[in-house]
């Protein structure tokens, strides 16, 4: 593809050289370069990609589009500048890759909470309803059921519109996806177009990134106000955030309650750990899964089948088949009668949410009389991540406590901090009487051995903030470590 084609919905500043030069390939990352290719420099928060423009052309690229333009300008090369390589580079990829949004019918899914389990069920369920589907998400891509490893919750627009390119390729008419925080505020969804959005909810996260509440909310909106007219937007109202997220949407707006009047509301009939006995939009319909949090998820899943045209009854009677995510809320039974339940909490919000559903079904069995003097005891296990927000530490610590009979603070992701020091983050936030209540292990796998330790049939031991993940990442090494492998290797042993 000609370079002028690529960049005609870009309006640079200033070209030098051939704009009309064939292009064989786009890329931001300088050491995946090969003949042919436009090299896009994008100033990054750790790096800035203007430092590897040299490298880029030494390795074959022979265009640049960047910022500034480079002091050294080589005479067979082709520089063009835009004000921003971060909003380009999106409309650039979405040109070489013949426009695969507009190909097929792609849902967006943002808030702090939810998107992975919403985006997946969506996939899930229109595979199950006979159609060909793509999914972009943190657990795993999948291309009509073909996994393709990811690395974040949303790709650099360049990879994004591979993937979605090769699912018009295998014949996908839906995708779902992800959009998380930071893809929106760099612009990595740039040039795509989304017949839906969905709004889950929004707590505190990503502060680290963002800076400031108002500012990781802004980016959440930013996708909303994107929405053309034709498309929908579904929203949760029972956020205080809800309506913000759709007060300049252009799209139809739809919302969905479990606690109010919506389009689409829910409640909740019976519940166990096996999964809970629903009412959606009046019909009853049983569910594999547990926790209000999770019914919201499911109205969000329903809202949005309906919107895009499915029949409601054909619609509950998959919803009634799906099965919860891989580690989001995941029952292991133990051969003593307790059980362990493995999730990806790793925010305050999350954390309160899944003890809330664990508490939600213990005091059910309790009313059915399927306890004694008293429900089972809740040990939880968590931790949290390093080089990441360190205000949110300290309020995980007081929401596990106040939820939890026992808690055992311990390693998470540490990255590149130290693992006490975090832990010590986490403690700060707990007085004395609360201390009582906690353990500090920082070996992970001897904080979850110890809780099973200490669990007695009927208990449950809640293992939060690495879910799915099979890894620990420790001073920029990625350790393979499964919760579940743990959990079912000290129960069989």
């Amino acid at each position: 593809m000609k370079l002028s084609e690529l960049l005609k919905k870009v309006k640079p500043l200033q070209i030098i050289g051939d704009a009309e030069k064939e292009i064989t390939g786009i890329n931001i990352d300088s050491r995946r370069i090969e003949a042919g290719h436009l090299f896009v420099a994008i100033p990054g928060t750790q790096t800035d990609g203007h430092m590897f423009i040299g490298k880029a052309i030494e390795l074959g690229a022979t265009a640049i589009l960047c910022e500034k333009m480079p002091e050294d300008i080589k005479e067979d090369i082709t520089y063009a500048t835009v004000a921003s390589t971060e909003d380009a580079v999106g409309k650039v990829a979405t040109i070489f890759y013949g426009d695969p949004s507009r190909k097929l019918k792609l849902v967006g899914v943002t808030g702090t909470n939810g998107k992975t389990t919403i985006a997946t069920l969506l996939y899930n369920m229109f595979r199950q309803l006979g159609y060909h589907c793509g999914l972009l998400s943190t657990v795993c891509n999948y291309i009509d059921g073909e996994a393709v490893p990811a690395s974040h919750t949303t790709p650099d627009p360049i990879e994004l519109n591979q993937l979605l390119a090769k699912m018009v390729e295998k014949g996908c008419t839906y995708a779902f996806m992800e959009c998380s925080s930071h893809a929106i505020a760099q612009r990595r969804i740039g040039g795509l177009r989304f017949v839906g959005g969905i709004f889950t909810n929004l707590t505190r996260d990503h502060l680290d990134y963002h800076k400031t509440f108002e500012n990781y909310r802004d980016a959440k909106k930013a996708f909303f106000d994107g929405l053309s007219k034709d498309a929908f937007a579904i929203t949760n109202v029972d956020d205080k955030n809800g309506m913000v997220m759709v007060q300049n949407c252009k799209a139809q707006v739809k919302t969905y309650s479990t606690r109010s009047m919506a389009d689409f509301r829910a409640r909740i009939i019976e519940c166990h750990f096996e999964g809970m006995y629903l009412e959606i939009d009046g019909r009853e319909v049983g569910v594999q899964f547990i926790g209000k949090f999770n019914v919201s998820n499911l109205l969000a899943v329903y809202g949005a089948a309906v919107m895009l045209e499915q029949k409601p009854e054909d619609i509950l009677l998959v919803l009634s088949t799906l099965k919860s995510v891989s580690g989001r809320l995941e029952p292991i039974h133990s051969p003593e009668g307790y059980t362990a339940i493995v999730d990806y909490a790793h925010t305050p919000d999350a954390l309160e949410n899944v003890l809330n559903a664990i508490h939600e079904v213990l005091n059910t069995h309790s009313s059915e009389g399927r306890a004694q003097d008293k429900t089972g005891h809740i040990i939880t296990v968590c931790g949290a991540g390093g080089n990441r927000d360190k205000g949110k530490r300290p309020l995980m610590a007081q929401e596990a406590v106040k939820q939890s009979d026992k808690v055992i603070i311990t390693s998470d992701n540490p990255r590149f901090e130290e693992p006490q020091d975090i832990i010590n983050d986490m403690i700060a936030g707990l007085n004395a009487k609360q201390m009582k209540k906690v353990l500090c292990i920082v070996d992970r796998k001897e904080a979850i051995r110890t809780a099973c330790m200490l669990a007695e049939k009927g208990d449950v031991i809640l293992i939060a903030g690495k879910g799915h993940e099979d890894y620990q990442e420790i001073k920029g090494v990625k350790h393979h470590f499964d919760d579940k492998e743990v959990v079912r290797e000290i129960f069989n042993n």
